[in-house]
């Protein structure tokens, strides 16, 4: 996986449980009285994409405002909860290792449950896999937790929640948020575009998009809590879909959202080549709040294997898409998804994908190896590439990029950028944070409190993954 910066993390250290708890703390009291001691303890496991640290953030509110208290390990939890993703196989047999460490332990009164796309995708089976679970709850199905919780609390065995056609998902009691500036909010969920590889039409349902006025209106609370950076958040999120008489269009409702009074930042991902529109790039040249980043996956660069995946573009429609972004008044930072070994994939169709890179100019490329996942129509097609074979495609890819990144990093030295500081390191005066196209920067400054903070930052070097800087008071 490379993304221009992101391995910068590592040097910073802040809890930002400490940062929230205060915050939670409220809310929880606030929601039904209940006390930080009521009904116990929870640990909640998260694997996978955004949404799912977002529904976690809806799982933790829910669980907070019942009077349960998060721990950080299971075995303080009277709870242990793990929110799973099944769109890699390695994900999915994570979490299957992790509920393989309760085999045979002493349960002593524990609630295990599974959430999210392996719930959705396994259902029932795994009481089977593992009959020490409780729980078994689909995303969709979150704001009956309570619900659920209290079959748990009365006695019941097992508990499952894996409706995934429903609006319901969009809308929780109480969200607790894990980050005190950045705010993720959910504008559409599922999926219709039915790629050949991809599980999430089944586990995550069909599209179903949030009415315009809801999410304007818990944008306006967030602000109002001091929240100035909001991420619109989707597998598809530019194909939202306004439910209500307005109609409201993708680029229309980034505009209404950098709108809103306090909000500095508005960004979105992830977005699908066929629903992305000029008015989008318009948006982005029009208001300096959305911000200037792009994540559009490409996946494959060959026309031949876009079929195979049923992905509704050719290559050349593709880099009209990108043409429209290179073409914008603005600079744009483009990011991208790349499956390599797709059943069929030939040397030259992987050619065509480095190809594309140079092409592009990308700022960042998440790079998997194709995974077979249940449900999905590639697991019927046939030239399959040996896994050898996949990992030399992912390493080639992972170079080509890394020397990319590289030359397009070096010509940043001397800029000027305005960076959201969210990471203070233990080293003194060291910081970090986003710019606007979502870049890293580390950077020094010798003044105070910047967490949460805007400040002009100047890159004094550049590496193939990373940016440093100074803070220019």
């Amino acid at each position: 996986m490379l993304n221009c910066g992101l391995n910068m993390g590592k040097l910073f250290d802040i809890g930002l449980e400490s940062l929230t708890g205060p915050r939670v703390a409220s809310e929880a009291a606030t929601s039904e009285g209940l006390s930080a001691e009521g009904r116990g303890t929870f640990f909640l496991e998260t694997f996978g994409c955004q949404m799912n640290d977002h529904d976690s953030e809806k799982v933790a509110g829910l669980l907070l405002s019942r009077g349960y208290r998060q721990v950080d390990t299971p075995e303080a939890a009277k709870m242990v909860l793990y929110n799973t993703c099944s769109i890699r196989e390695k994900a999915a047999q994570k979490v299957f290792s992790r509920l393989g460490e309760f085999r045979g332990a002493p349960s002593e009164g524990k609630i295990i449950g599974v959430l999210g796309c392996v719930a959705q995708q396994e259902g029932e089976d795994i009481f089977k896999r593992a009959p020490w679970v409780s729980l078994v709850c689909g995303s969709a199905s979150y704001r009956r937790l309570p619900e659920m919780l209290a079959q748990l609390e009365a006695g019941e065995q097992r508990v499952t929640g894996l409706d995934n056609d429903t609006d319901e998902t969009f809308e929780t009691e109480i969200t607790r948020r894990d980050n005190p500036w950045r705010a993720y909010l959910t504008i559409i969920e599922g999926c219709d575009k039915a790629c050949a590889y991809c599980v999430v039409p089944f586990t995550r349902g069909p599209e179903r998009s949030r009415g315009s006025e809801s999410i304007l209106r818990e944008v306006r609370q967030l602000a109002d809590l001091g929240y100035s950076e909001i991420q619109l958040l989707g597998q598809t999120v530019n194909s939202y879909a306004d439910p209500t008489a307005r109609k409201m269009r993708f680029a229309e409702l980034l505009l209404a959202v950098a709108e809103v009074t306090g909000i500095r930042r508005v960004r979105f991902t992830t977005s699908h080549p066929r629903d992305f529109t000029p008015d989008i790039v318009q948006a982005i040249e029009s208001e300096p709040k959305v911000c200037n980043h792009v994540h559009l996956p490409v996946q494959s660069a060959s026309t031949k294997v876009l079929r195979a995946m049923q992905r509704t573009y050719t290559r050349e429609e593709y880099l009209e898409k990108i043409a429209l972004i290179h073409g914008a008044s603005r600079p744009i930072s483009i990011t991208t998804d790349i499956i390599v070994g797709f059943p069929g994939e030939t040397e030259a169709d992987f050619a065509e994908t480095l190809g594309l890179l140079e092409t592009v100019g990308y700022d960042g490329v998440y790079g998997f190896k194709y995974s077979p996942r249940p449900n999905t129509p590639s697991l019927a097609m046939n030239d399959a590439i040996p896994e050898e074979e996949k990992g030399r495609r992912l390493a080639m890819l992972q170079e080509k990029q890394r020397e990319i990144q590289a030359v397009r990093n070096a010509t940043l030295a001397g800029q000027m950028f305005e960076v959201m500081v969210s990471n203070k390191s233990r080293r003194e005066g060291q910081w970090s944070g986003h710019t606007s196209s979502n870049r890293v920067i580390s950077f020094t400054s010798q003044a105070q409190e910047l967490l949460g903070t805007y400040v002009q930052v100047r890159v004094t070097s550049a590496g193939q993954s990373s940016l440093v800087g100074e803070h220019a008071v």
